[in-house]
Parts: structure tokens; C-alpha cells; sequence
């Protein structure tokens, strides 16, 4: 596989950025490494940090080269600083940066299939609720979506007593939250399932996370909607330990082409 460190400079930003890209190898039966398909277009999952990482994040802190490579697909982690995948009213324009112009930038860099089937969205804590937000908001570019302990009620995110959102209005500043597209429960609401339908949804949160309530309560919301929800549940905080052993089983539940 390939590990690359893509740094480059971002139109909508108006700074250089960088993304974390993960590109499994071509192999053949026996897992040796065969002939290269220079016109092979590579399934792509989407992979996004939270509130207190970076874009490295991931890389260090999970097996997830070792998870993706053996399903083969690439791996895209870009960088997004404490955005909330949002347009900031004081800050950058995160989201358009990520639903727009990153897609087109790496796609450009790397051979990734921009078909449907072919792409997947996930992330933990904050990015559990950006991936949830692009997903919810543009089904039709994902066939799969994944929440790790996301932020799945972002309305009361700054109200919860382990939460310390001190730049949370530099992201929103005095502009509602509920019932636009920053909102999950908005985005699930009866009139969208039809669109949402098609979308295979995976949420999981461990039983001693500080946001397990919330978890379970967005739960409720979603699985007797979309037909091809999965919750899932166990020991374990707000850490590491507990993502890596969920992304394993994301990785090998995405519905990849074989």
C-alpha cells in the first residue's frame, strides 16, 4: 500500500491544507502484487477526525492502513481544524471545502472511483457527525455511512456538561441550529427517508462515552426509518481503543464491489 502525506492549496480556504491518502496495492491471487491497472478507479472511503485531531490521526492511532488494504480500498482523511465541517461564521469555509472542492482535488491527484456504490463516509466524535451531515445532506454521491460516537445531537452539543466549546459561535455564531442542514434529527425526518433509504447506515458508540445518551437516543430515531441500519454498542469511552476495533468491523461492513 501507499501512505502520502497530499499537501496542497485549498481555493475555498484560501490556505494550504494537506489530506491523508491511503492507496492499497493491486494484487492477485496468493496476495502477491500483480500487473498494474493503470486505469483501475479505486473504491474510496472518506475518513474523518474529530474535535481534538488532525488528519494524521487515524494513521496513528488505528490499524486502519492494515483494514483497508485488505478490502482494498483508498482511504481519504483530510483536515478540517476544530470546524465542525461547517462554513464557519468566523473561520473558514469547511464545508464547502470538503463537500465541493476536496473531492474534485483529490480525485484529480488520485485514481478514486466517483461512482456511488464506490464511495463511503465515516468518523468519530465530530466527524461521526460531519460524515453523518455530507451523507444525510447528499446521499446520492454515498452508498455507506458510519458514526463513532458521533456528535449526533448537535443542538445541545455545547449544553453537555463534559463539553468544553469555548469557539462553538465562532462555528454557528447567533444562527439556529435546529431544523436546517446542521441538524441530524432535521436531515431524518419523516419526508427525507425516502432518499436516505438506499443508504447503508452504521452507528456505534461505547457504553461509557459521555455521549452514549445522545447515541442512543438518535438510535431510536433512525432504526425503524432506513432499512439498512446497524447499531452497535459495547464497552468502552470517548478513545481509541474502542474506534479501532469498530472501524475494523465498518471496513469489512462496507458493501465494496468485489
Amino acid at each position: 500500500m501507499a501512505l502520502i502525506t497530499c499537501n496542497f492549496y485549498s481555493d475555498v480556504l484560501e490556505i494550504s491544507t494537506s489530506a491523508i491518502v491511503i492507496i492499497p496495492e493491486q494484487k492477485k491471487e496468493g496476495g502477491k502484487v500483480g500487473e498494474i491497472d493503470i486505469n483501475k478507479k479505486y473504491p474510496t472511503l472518506w475518513l474523518l477526525h474529530g474535535l481534538s485531531d488532525d488528519a494524521t490521526s487515524w494513521t496513528r492511532q488505528s490499524s486502519i492502513e492494515r483494514y483497508a488494504n485488505e478490502r482494498g480500498i483508498a482511504v481519504v482523511m483530510p483536515q478540517v481544524q476544530r470546524s465542525f465541517y461547517a462554513n464557519m461564521c468566523y473561520g473558514g469555509n469547511y464545508w464547502t471545502f470538503l463537500t465541493i472542492e476536496l473531492p474534485k482535488k483529490v480525485r484529480h491527484f488520485f485514481p478514486l472511483s466517483c461512482e456511488r456504490n464506490d464511495n463511503f463516509i465515516a468518523g468519530l466524535s465530530m466527524g461521526g457527525y460531519g460524515a453523518y451531515k455530507w451523507a444525510f445532506n447528499y446521499p446520492n454521491l454515498f452508498s455507506a455511512v458510519a458514526s463513532l460516537s458521533g456528535v449526533v445531537d448537535i443542538k445541545n452539543f455545547p449544553n453537555n456538561k463534559d463539553v468544553q466549546m469555548k469557539d462553538f459561535d465562532l462555528i454557528y455564531g447567533n444562527h439556529e441550529i435546529e431544523g436546517t442542514k446542521h441538524d441530524l434529527y432535521y436531515l431524518t425526518r419523516d419526508e427525507n427517508i425516502e432518499d436516505l433509504s438506499h443508504l447503508h447506515v452504521y452507528q456505534c458508540c461505547g457504553t461509557e462515552d459521555f455521549l452514549y445518551e445522545d447515541n442512543v437516543r438518535f438510535r431510536d430515531n433512525l432504526q425503524n426509518k432506513l432499512p439498512n441500519y446497524v447499531y452497535s454498542e459495547g464497552p468502552g469511552s470517548h478513545e481509541w481503543n474502542f474506534w479501532d476495533q469498530q472501524i475494523k468491523k465498518i471496513i469489512n461492513w462496507l458493501p465494496i464491489k468485489e
